[in-house]
């Protein structure tokens, strides 16, 4: 893909972290990014997604894709979604102005999606997606900058829950619509999603 007048070889305006390295307990410890559902990949809808990321950065183990991506893993794996994060945010060859984040488990979450939270993070330290009880899923845009700021001392951060991580800033909440806030918890949940 190549790169448009306002993005430099240096600095990218949108970058995106797919976290796809969690361990699935509630479904028997599968690779989750490689689950299908309406005939394609999580790891697939995922990056439909972030489809105008100049770079994307999947936090798991590797799985053919249908675009270029870099895998990567946090150190110890399993570390959680903010470990996760931070260890995303580490691998970018080019470092990115805004960071969409996203994990695989959300198909329903689109390109639409993530143009909502961009929007509503402008002048902000970013944004979230809330469900209909108001919970905040994993689906967010950063300002990378801002993200950067609050990252804690080295090591800190395996265990950490993401919203300790992110609560020093300024997120917008932005309702999710339909299904967008839908998560692939466990089977049931993949044939409810299959079946909608």
């Amino acid at each position: 893909m190549g790169l448009s007048p306002r993005i430099t070889a240096s600095r990218i305006a949108v970058g995106a972290v797919v976290l796809a390295g969690g361990t699935a307990v509630r479904m028997g410890g599968v690779d989750k990014a490689s689950i299908e559902l309406d005939g394609r990949t999580l790891l697939e809808h995922a990056l439909d997604a972030v489809l105008d990321a100049s770079e994307v950065v999947v936090v798991g183990d590797w799985v053919r894709t249908n675009r270029p991506v870099t895998f990567t893993r946090e150190d110890p794996s399993h570390g959680g979604p903010a470990a996760g994060l931070l260890a995303g945010l580490d691998a970018f060859a080019s470092a990115p102005r805004q960071l969409a984040v996203l994990a695989v488990d959300m198909p329903r979450v689109t390109l639409s999606t993530m143009d909502r939270l961009r929007t509503a993070a402008e002048g902000h330290d970013g944004s979230v997606l809330c469900g209909p009880d108001g919970r905040r899923v994993l689906a967010y845009v950063f300002d990378t900058e801002r993200l950067r700021a609050v990252r804690p001392a080295y090591g800190e951060e395996f265990g950490m829950p993401l919203k300790v991580l992110v609560a020093p800033l300024d997120l917008v909440e932005v309702p999710a619509i339909g299904e967008e806030a839908r998560d692939v918890d466990g089977w049931g949940d993949l044939r409810d999603l299959a079946g909608s």
